[in-house]
């Protein structure tokens, strides 16, 4: 099967065609540099996303944070990490970059504050 996908890894966007066989990639054309081999594979194989969303709080300058992942997590596990980002309630004040919660789903992973609340 052909799949086509635009690489998101650099500006130049390459149109890339890439061969799948039983999940894993066969051959990838179009990509410009080695980054768009990457990132096909990746896509295809084990796709990563990074989870941007928001933490309810009680007491505070605001009603939500805005929260992120520190790093990129696997695709199929961003319903559960949202279901377990729903537990959440901050009622303590954050700084940009603190920590809200740690190892999120046991994926070495953090979620972490976007956003100042006092």
């Amino acid at each position: 099967m052909i799949r086509k996908m635009t690489c998101i890894d650099c500006p130049v966007g390459c149109q890339l065609e890439v061969e799948v066989e039983g999940g894993q990639v066969i051959k990838v054309t179009g990509n410009k540099c080695e980054k768009g081999l990457t990132y096909a594979r990746q896509e295809v194989e084990r796709p990563l996303r990074i989870l941007t969303t928001t933490v309810l709080t009680s007491g505070l300058n605001v009603k939500m944070v805005p929260v992120r992942t520190n790093k990129p997590i696997p695709k199929d596990r961003l319903l559960a990490a949202m279901a377990a980002v729903r537990q959440v309630r901050l009622d303590h004040p954050v700084k940009v970059g603190e920590t809200i919660v740690k190892d999120i789903l046991n994926l070495d992973t953090d979620l972490i504050a976007t956003r100042e609340a006092f």
